[in-house]
């Protein structure tokens, strides 16, 4: 017996979804996953952190992970959420390092990721002030330190006028 499309049903009224194709439009891919999309619910979470729900509760109170919040102030936690709780158990059970010392790495391996940034833009200024001609502009400095690419400022004219400074 042949099928009718149902109402509400049809191709044309449900919504459209990665890979569908409508008339000659090209398919749509996935889009790559963002781990830090908050797409977790707390009991999801902990299930996946093999943990205890008051146990991500207490973690987040003491600030080891934060997840972000709801309007109604419900927790989500993202994949990167979920790997940080795995971590945390990990140093508390097989390493038997206490919360406190957790922190303390947790901060440290936060900085280092922000030293990782901060290295590898700094490379790739001293790159293209290698690469730029002697009177080209390379970088400037705003009020608060941060270092730019191009713009307004002083213009490299020699080694000797850059260290003569």
């Amino acid at each position: 017996m042949p099928s009718t499309p149902r109402s509400g049903n049809s191709a044309r009224s449900r919504s459209a979804r990665p890979g569908d194709v409508d008339g000659d439009q090209q398919p749509q891919l996935p889009q790559p996953f963002d781990r830090d999309a908050p797409v977790f619910v707390i009991s999801v979470a902990a299930q996946l952190a093999g943990m205890h729900p008051q146990t991500l509760r207490t973690y987040d109170r003491m600030g080891l992970v934060s997840p972000r919040r709801t309007a109604k102030r419900g927790r989500r936690y993202s994949a990167r959420d979920v790997g940080m709780l795995r971590m945390i158990q990990r140093l508390s059970q097989d390493e038997g390092i206490n919360l406190e010392g957790i922190r303390r790495i947790l901060a440290m391996e936060r900085e280092m990721e922000t030293l990782r940034v901060q290295v590898t833009e700094l490379a790739q200024l001293l790159a293209a002030a290698r690469q730029a001609p002697p009177s080209t502009r390379v970088f400037t400095a705003d009020p608060t330190g941060g270092v730019h690419l191009g713009g307004s400022g002083f213009r490299r004219t020699s080694p000797r006028a850059i260290t003569s400074r």
